[in-house]
């Protein structure tokens, strides 16, 4: 057995070195660690040795880089379980999304800041404050925990990870019981949340091309057509007058039981007053089972560099989110197909898929989730809701693959309503990163202690 088995013990323990785990956090928010092509590597590398070394020092056993061919390294760490008891694999990653203080930050985004019970930083909650969850909740038994422990640290969530291939070669070394997720969160901060469903994503890149080279807007204007107007008509026709996606024959799945309160959303969105919410149907079908569509990129001139001619090529890359249980590769065909079908004038129209990957349903009933669930209400003090989120994490369907008989917690010390991770003044409240320690801890001594089922 562990070191510590009860609440108030773990309680007492976490509290005793939360300032030191704040502390930890803010060293790992200072590494710009942008796995994104065209950043540099010395950061991202940076960060993987420090997080092995904070994983060590807090109790880890046998960290090691492990290299991901074609990408940056996992870190990797194991506790064996002892006699008889379940072993646990705690996933979160390291690498981040681009921040600069000009995109409107506050404070500098790789200067940690405290203020108001938060602390900012690019990072703090997407997801290092989950690798701090995960050494915090090893130390709390001082490396001796009651159950078996791994770790994985992936450098690359963020961006086209290589980690898939490499679980699907080698699925020995994810061997476990329950998968924890460490990169999730709450709706509101103290409303203890499990997440149940991931939807999945897919994506192109819509090219349209027109004339062969640019030519003067006023005397070739009104006959030959401009491909930005052309790619523009194309990309209107992905919503229809409510906002809803208007892709024939897209999958939507069931909606979800807890409804997502609508002034968070509008405040955590950063919404303009007056701007109306698009779409139709419940909040949280909307945001967590039915597809979205997103243009996330546009190649056409810039209003700096406007000249008076008609513009012969441009092109969009167009993210889709698709309901949990979806078939990515289904989904991104019906998407491309409708954007060549409804090109107008005949113009030259290419589409190319980006990527295609599966949304996650958490398997009900798995080993442990009742467990989590105690854990969770105890250490929040009030009840556990279940909800989705509109993001994804395509390696929970690969390790599924790997393990089908591994149960699944996704959790973490996000809250939907201020941490605004992806997002300008990214940050996580320093209650609630005590509270998921907490609640971590508690989980692995009930399970460690046979209480899979409370």
């Amino acid at each position: 057995m562990g070191n510590v088995v009860t609440f108030e013990e773990i309680l007492s323990k976490t509290r005793a070195m939360m300032p030191d785990v704040v502390e930890r956090l803010k060293t790992l928010i200072r590494y710009p660690s942008v796995a994104f092509p065209g950043y540099p590597p010395g950061p991202v590398s940076a960060m993987a040795d420090a997080t092995a070394a904070l994983l060590k020092e807090y109790g880890l056993g046998a960290v090691r880089l492990i290299d991901i061919p074609g990408g940056y390294p996992a870190v990797y760490g194991e506790i064996q379980a002892p006699a008889g008891a379940p072993t646990v694999m705690v996933y979160a990653h390291y690498d981040v999304q681009p921040a600069q203080r000009e995109d409107g930050w506050e404070t500098d985004p790789w200067t940690p800041v405290e203020k108001g019970g938060r602390l900012y930083g690019r990072g703090a909650a997407d997801d290092k404050s989950g690798i701090v969850i995960a050494a915090a909740s090893i130390r709390v038994f001082e490396g001796n925990p009651p159950v078996g422990v791994k770790v994985l640290i992936e450098g690359e969530e963020e961006t086209t990870s290589h980690l898939d291939a490499f679980v699907a070669a080698h699925p020995d070394l994810f061997q476990c019981d329950v998968f924890i997720v460490a990169d999730n969160g709450n709706i509101a901060v103290r409303n203890p949340a499990l997440t149940t469903t991931l939807r999945g994503e897919v994506s192109c890149i819509v090219e349209v091309r027109t004339l062969k080279s640019p030519v003067h807007s006023g005397m070739f204007g009104g006959a030959a057509p401009d491909a930005l107007v052309a790619l523009i008509r194309m990309l209107a026709t992905l919503h229809d007058a409510k906002g809803d996606v208007a892709v024939q024959g897209l999958r939507s799945g069931s909606p979800p039981a807890m409804e997502y309160p609508a002034e968070i959303y509008r405040e955590s969105a950063g919404l303009l007053s007056g701007v109306d919410l698009v779409g139709t149907g419940p909040l949280g079908a909307r945001l967590w089972s039915k597809p979205s569509i997103t243009v996330i990129g546009i190649d056409a001139p810039s209003i700096s560099a406007a000249a008076n001619i008609l513009i012969p090529r441009a092109a969009a890359k167009v993210s889709m989110r698709i309901a949990p249980d979806a078939d990515p590769r289904r989904e991104v065909h019906l998407l491309m197909d409708h954007l060549r079908a409804v090109a107008p004038w005949n113009v030259r129209v290419e589409v190319t898929e980006v990527s295609a990957s599966f949304g996650f349903i958490c398997p009900a009933g798995g080993p442990g989730y009742a467990a989590a669930r105690h854990a969770l209400e105890t250490a929040f003090g009030g009840p556990v809701m279940e909800k989705g989120t509109g993001g994804s994490i395509p390696l929970t369907s690969v390790l599924r693959t790997a393990v089908p008989h591994a149960g699944f917690i996704l959790w973490g010390a996000e809250d939907s309503s201020c941490s605004r991770i992806h997002g300008t003044n990214e940050s996580v409240d320093i209650g609630d990163l005590e509270r998921i320690i907490v609640a971590q801890s508690l989980f692995f001594s009930l399970l460690g202690n046979g209480r899979q089922e409370t």
